[in-house]
């Protein structure tokens, strides 16, 4: 079904950009106080990158039991998150220690990819490998491949004094010099919300901060092949790549999370991303009697009555 709200999206806001005169100008005029953001941004791995200081988040016991800065190999099942990340408080890391322990016997976690749901944040970071950015006036979209999610981020707004919460939450941005920032609240918690791929919980006062900007392709380059070295690469020999050659700038987003009724401390981490030269293919997700990853059967739902 999302991939229905992102054609709606892109459509809608194809439409407002082809009527003439001064919204087109001024679209223009405005996009060009800030950097260019724009084209298909990718990344190879999933999980975000540690910032240099501070607290970390999870990641695999499998992968990084001993030493997190140093890894290899690929992005392997069984997904262990670390259940001993001091930023957990003892109720979410006893629900993260259960969801791996399911994920070790051989069985799926169901979270919002594989149950074909809005990637929320901060979700969507730990595991979307693109994005891209559609913007106009006084609103930004943010467009990621996998499953065709979309974002709307309200430009130089004010969250509402009582929100409202919904899949993707309330979010407003703005500039800060070539800095673009992002706040968002009011985070809609359904029966699979999770915070990170190894099933952190999430509460209704997660509050995330998202800070993106341009550094030069170097930086870029060596953040990316960093973290390819620790989390390991996606499915794929060439990964989201080939990348754009002869761009000279990277992406990178740094992201706060703060929720005090899961977490014992505001926490950050960081995703860089280049210039793709691979276009994005429809992805449709719908409900199925298949496991998503086991390729197990489930039972298919029966009507003990019928419906008319």
């Amino acid at each position: 079904m999302t991939h229905r709200v992102a054609l709606a999206a892109v459509v809608g806001l194809g439409a407002a950009l082809a009527a003439p005169g001064l919204m087109v100008k001024a679209v223009a005029a405005d996009q060009a106080q800030h950097p260019n953001f724009t084209g298909r941004w990718a990344k190879a791995s999933m999980d975000p990158e540690f910032m240099p200081s501070g607290p970390l988040p999870l990641v695999n016991r499998h992968r990084a039991i001993d030493d997190p800065h140093v890894n290899g190999g690929g992005d392997p099942l069984p997904l262990m998150g670390d259940y001993t990340n001091p930023i957990l408080k003892p109720s979410a890391a006893a629900a993260v220690r259960k969801a791996g322990e399911v994920s070790e016997g051989g069985r799926i976690n169901p979270d919002p990819s594989n149950q074909c749901l809005p990637y929320q944040p901060p979700y969507g970071f730990s595991i979307q490998l693109g994005v891209q950015f559609v913007e106009n006036k006084d609103e930004l979209l943010i467009l990621n491949p996998q499953d065709d999610q979309v974002r709307r981020v309200r430009m130089n707004g004010k969250h509402p004094k009582n929100v409202k919460p919904s899949w993707m939450g309330d979010s407003v941005g703005h500039w800060e010099g070539d800095e673009l920032v992002i706040d968002t609240v009011g985070i809609k918690v359904g029966p699979v919300t999770v915070a990170d791929r190894y099933s952190s919980p999430q509460s209704s006062a997660m509050h995330v901060v998202e800070r993106y900007r341009l550094i030069d392709v170097a930086t870029a380059k060596e953040q990316m092949a960093f973290h390819e070295r620790r989390a390991g690469r996606g499915a794929g020999a060439p990964g989201t790549g080939p990348y754009e050659p002869n761009d000279n700038v990277g992406l990178e987003l740094v992201y706060t999370v703060d929720d005090p009724n899961v977490f014992t401390m505001p926490w950050s981490a960081r995703n860089t991303f280049r210039r793709t030269t691979v276009p994005w293919a429809e992805q449709v997700c719908a409900e199925n009697i298949v496991e998503y990853w086991p390729g197990m059967n489930k039972a298919v739902p029966i009507a003990q009555k019928p419906d008319f």
